[in-house]
């Protein structure tokens, strides 16, 4: 049978800091807070936005948290018209187009919701790499395991052949969670550190060490 790599989006294959730091910080300031630093807004980064935006500001009340959200997903929605994009990082289209071309299976597990999924999957080449595609909105948020326990089921894979690759804790502890071999990625929202602490038991430097170790993971699984 063929591996199933599952990645997350931001912070792994998308290059979303600065977009989701101005979201926090233009949200904060609509409702009178001072601007978080980055150091606190990527911590929430994976998480669903209900649940990063209350960890990221504990002290509101439930009509300040609903103002709160609302003012993130306006100012990505101001972003968006005034035709903003994430890049994806370097190398990234290489890494998954020779992944899928080794036979790989592809599949998308993140934080975002289905819109912005969709708008992901309307890269281009996107939509013929993956076979499918989770996310919170699909049912409980991560570190629960349910979205990878998902793409295992829409791909016909086992937890023996699964690899979960990400930037956050939070990725690492859904991988635990789900049984399967958690990787991190060192260019994202969570240090080295923090995703070695949280399980990982890998952190790439770069995407072709990435693939070097999905390679050893393909040849065990093949073996097997």
């Amino acid at each position: 049978m063929r591996p199933l790599a599952v990645f997350d989006i931001d912070g792994t294959l998308v290059d979303s800091r600065a977009s989701i730091h101005r979201a926090a910080c233009e949200a904060a300031r609509d409702i009178g807070l001072p601007e978080p630093d980055y150091d606190r807004v990527r911590q929430i980064v994976g998480l669903t936005l209900e649940h990063g935006m209350a960890v990221l500001e504990p002290g509101l009340s439930p009509a300040d948290l609903a103002r709160f959200i609302a003012g993130f997903r306006a100012s990505f929605s101001r972003m968006y018209a005034e035709g903003h994009e994430e890049p994806l990082y370097p190398e990234a289209m290489t890494a998954l187009r020779r992944l899928h071309r080794d036979g790989w299976r592809l599949a998308l597990a993140t934080g975002q919701n289905r819109r912005g999924v969709a708008r992901n999957l309307a890269r281009e080449g996107w939509a013929d790499l993956f076979i499918s595609s989770h996310c919170a909105e699909d049912g409980p948020g991560k570190p629960d395991p349910a979205m990878l326990h998902a793409a295992m089921a829409a791909c016909d894979a086992d937890p023996a052949m699964t690899v979960m690759i990400g930037d956050t804790a939070h990725d690492i502890q859904m991988a635990i969670n789900a049984g399967v071999l958690p990787l991190g990625v060192a260019w994202g929202f969570h240090t080295v550190e923090e995703q070695l602490a949280a399980g990982a038991r890998h952190v790439a430097r770069s995407f072709n060490e990435l693939t070097v170790v999905l390679d050893g993971f393909a040849d065990m699984t093949r073996a097997a």
